[in-house]
């Protein structure tokens, strides 16, 4: 797996393949704890070791442990890896229309969500089954007919077996937005749609359906992080990708993302950050190849 992984990876950050949702990240050096935000998705680690940090737990996503994650949540994470020893893994952007289709088909075989309280991250351990998958995938992804031809089937059995494995009921339970977690998912949705806007608590819940008590505890609790600290992220988070992709300056993407103060949007980027904006966009365009936004993705992320 790690041989084919490399063939697909010629660059160090996120390689594009043939398939839109599918990225191949290569890291030749360990990465110190840092804060980010996916896009919801599925990481197959197959060499290397990354460690997400979410509240009070901690998420291990290595050769034995993949990691899906059902909504887009901030977090911290760090990386093992070196030149010799380069962390490669299949980033897959969480196709909602291919995963609706395989829970429709999942249930309808007996297999009914049973986990009631769904979780936005999740870490589970590599079985056989989506082992064998993982290699036919990759073996087809690195020969340009079958990638065309066998690339989307092959795709389409590895979230089946992602949707069966041990947290299959959880995850497939969060993706189905029902209770609870639908409310705070209709919330986020706006959020990533409107970040640049003047939001606030009560806006918030409502969109929800929610009171702003049941609101707020139910958000922190699926995202472990307050709805005002979440939309800070989410708009210094986009901040960063706008100076390192379309090349803003500091001003106009702090403006861009909805902050007054030049100087509030400085501290606080620095605050998440631990750099300034300047030093932190040089760092990410001489650390990672960032591959252009996804353009289905009606998230922010990090990548």
């Amino acid at each position: 797996m790690a041989a084919l992984l490399r063939a697909l990876a010629p660059e160090e950050g996120y390689n594009l393949t043939s398939l839109p949702g599918v990225r191949i990240l290569r890291s030749d050096r360990p990465l110190s704890r840092t804060p980010v935000l996916y896009d919801p998705g599925i990481v197959i680690v197959c060499q290397g070791r990354k460690r997400g940090y979410f509240g009070d737990q901690v998420y291990l996503y290595d050769e034995q442990h993949y990691l899906a994650v059902a909504v887009p949540v901030p977090f911290t994470m760090e990386t093992d890896a070196t030149p010799e020893h380069p962390l490669l893994a299949i980033y897959l952007h969480l196709d909602f229309q291919l995963a609706a289709e395989l829970t429709i088909q999942i249930d309808r075989h007996g297999r009914p969500a049973r986990d009631d309280t769904p979780r936005g991250m999740i870490s589970s351990p590599m079985d056989a089954g989506l082992r064998g998958s993982v290699l036919r995938f990759l073996e087809a992804m690195n020969r340009p007919l079958d990638a065309a031809v066998l690339g989307p089937a092959l795709l389409r059995e590895l979230y089946f077996r992602v949707l069966t494995g041990s947290q299959g009921d959880a995850l497939r339970a969060a993706l189905a937005m029902q209770g609870r977690f639908g409310k705070i998912g209709r919330a986020l949705r706006y959020i990533h749609a409107h970040y640049a806007r003047d939001l606030d608590l009560a806006a918030l819940a409502s969109e929800a359906g929610m009171s702003v008590p049941g609101f707020h505890g139910h958000f922190k609790a699926i995202t472990r992080t307050s709805p005002m600290q979440y939309v800070k992220s989410i708009r210094l988070h986009q901040a960063r990708l706008l100076m390192v992709r379309q090349g803003m300056t500091v001003e106009a993407a702090c403006h861009a993302v909805g902050y007054a103060s030049p100087s509030q949007f400085n501290r606080e980027f620095k605050r998440l950050f631990g750099g300034t904006p300047a030093a932190e966009t040089r760092r990410m365009r001489a650390s990672f190849a960032l591959p252009p936004a996804h353009a289905a993705s009606e998230y922010v992320s990090s990548h």
